[in-house]
């Protein structure tokens, strides 16, 4: 499949239904098992005692059903992200949990992601959501059900994430599956947008038994509110991205991918995982910059995310320019970072905002341009991209998140983890992660460059207050935000189902 955007409408009719390629095949993904009792030195041997002993209740009366976990990408993405730590640690349990990837084209991924948009109250490309694509939605539908259906059996748990695979539900039910879908976006408002989007997906989702959502205002009108559940993602603390890294490892890291100044090992990095595998950095980045990387010693200021207009990278870069330009920002330089664009084969506007980006910072001043650099972080090995995540997170000195929506902030909660201090607007989930001033700050406008240009002085101008609130932010993931927890809520949908 080619890795184009999508093609064009004809007029404001959509689109056009001629330029449909043939999707690839649905795939399985493998899970490797994981022992949640690496848990006990972080949450205490009693809690994850009692996570056994549930799971033990729930695999007897799970009997042989098997738990599908059905999305659109093995790759970016905050349910790429955790689909293996917590299918890893149900496997372990002795849960038969497993993990489907559809297939799609560019048209269907357009499609979807102005469903993605609407659903956070934004008209995106401004295209319609109309006949023609429901019909290119459909029609992808049609070509993943019975791919899906050679697998999934009769009684089987078929947990459907996001809007590219909610329109699979019917088939999927009729078939004799126990169908849930998890929406991982949403909208605390309701706008034109919003009801555009709802109503589109509607039709395939009115007779799911259940529905998971972030956040209880995510729930729309369109929706039975009393299927629905409230489960906020979560993250490992084990995984490549989240592990603990020795301080000369991060530089090494960093070094090798070119972020950091210094010459990179002609062999790669290698240094020992939480899970006692081996795990290699060789790839460099491919950096917009101009001039060397930043010293070890540089403070650096750093977003990472997918390159999505709703992150903002356009802002991220406006407020650092507003902070130079005040005489505020000190030493420090930013580092803007995301996924090579050419690997999420899901988001067809990867390669158009990280074009904004570029022609952004290419109409700065050349000494501006050189605090400034663009990151795409190659995804090749997964485990390679999350270590490289996982450094730079670690090095930052402070993490922002200027999305001008979010469902939910995993990057957010990755920072925090590790410490840092997080800087991220006041939207969506974000506002349940951070307690504004203790666990880190919020900007109420994410629209309001200034506001984000004071908040981030303060906290670059004051390292201790910094440190702090990256103290804090550690303690709020252990006690809200990992993944047992997560775990535990998921049994308890899997009770509601009415499975026995």
């Amino acid at each position: 499949m080619r890795r184009a955007g999508p093609p064009g409408p004809r007029g404001r009719e959509g689109w056009d239904r001629a330029l449909l390629e043939q999707p690839p095949p649905v795939e399985e993904v493998a899970i490797a098992a994981r022992s949640p009792r690496r848990f006990e030195p972080v949450l205490g041997p009693a809690l994850v005692r009692a996570a056994e002993g549930r799971a033990a209740e729930l695999r007897e009366r799970l009997g042989p059903r098997r738990v599908w976990n059905v999305n659109s990408t093995a790759v970016g993405g905050g349910v790429a992200e955790m689909l293996p730590s917590l299918l890893g640690y149900a496997r372990w349990l002795g849960i038969d949990a497993r993990w489907l990837v559809i297939g799609g084209e560019p048209a269907f991924f357009g499609v979807t992601k102005r469903l993605h948009h609407a659903l956070h109250g934004s008209s995106g490309d401004g295209r319609p959501l109309g006949a023609a694509e429901r019909e290119v939605y459909e029609a992808v539908q049609r070509h993943n059900a019975p791919q899906l259906l050679e697998r999934v059996r009769p009684g089987d748990v078929v947990i459907l994430h996001d809007p590219q695979t909610a329109g699979l539900a019917p088939a999927l039910a009729e078939a004799g599956a126990v169908v849930a879908w998890r929406c991982h976006i949403g909208h605390d408002a309701v706008n034109g947008e919003v009801e555009s989007g709802w109503s589109f997906l509607e039709p395939y989702l009115a007779e799911v038994p259940a529905y998971v959502f972030s956040r209880r205002a995510y729930v729309p009108r369109q929706l039975d509110a009393g299927r629905a559940a409230v489960i906020a993602p979560s993250i490992d603390p084990f995984s490549a991205k989240n592990e603990e890294l020795a301080e000369e490892t991060v530089r090494a890291i960093l070094v090798q991918v070119g972020l950091i100044a210094g010459t990179p090992r002609a062999e790669g990095v290698s240094f020992p995982g939480a899970d006692g595998a081996e795990r290699s950095v060789r790839r460099p980045a491919a950096i917009v910059r101009e001039g060397p990387p930043p010293e070890w010693g540089t403070p650096l200021v750093v977003q990472v995310s997918r390159w999505d207009p709703l992150k903002d990278p356009l802002g991220v870069i406006a407020g650092f320019r507003a902070l130079i330009e005040q005489g505020r920002a000190g030493d420090a330089e930013l580092v803007l970072a995301g996924p090579d664009v050419s690997s999420v084969s899901d988001d067809p506007e990867g390669q158009a905002v990280l074009e904004a980006a570029v022609s952004a910072w290419r109409a700065l001043s050349p000494p501006l341009r050189r605090r400034i650099h663009l990151a795409q972080l190659p995804t090749d090995d997964l485990a390679e991209n999350a270590s490289m995540v996982n450094a730079l997170q670690r090095h930052a000195s402070v993490v922002v998140q200027k999305s001008l929506n979010e469902g939910f902030g995993l990057t957010v909660t990755e920072a925090m983890w590790k410490a840092r201090p997080v800087l991220a607007s006041a939207v969506g989930g974000i506002r349940d992660q951070i307690e504004d001033g203790v666990s880190g700050v919020l900007v109420a406008d994410p629209s309001d460059t200034a506001a984000y240009a004071a908040a981030l002085a303060e906290l670059v101008g004051e390292p201790a207050r910094a440190a702090a609130i990256g103290e804090r932010a550690r303690e709020r993931v252990r006690e809200q935000y990992l993944g047992l927890r997560h775990l535990g809520q998921y049994a308890d949908l899997l009770e509601r189902l009415g499975l026995w």
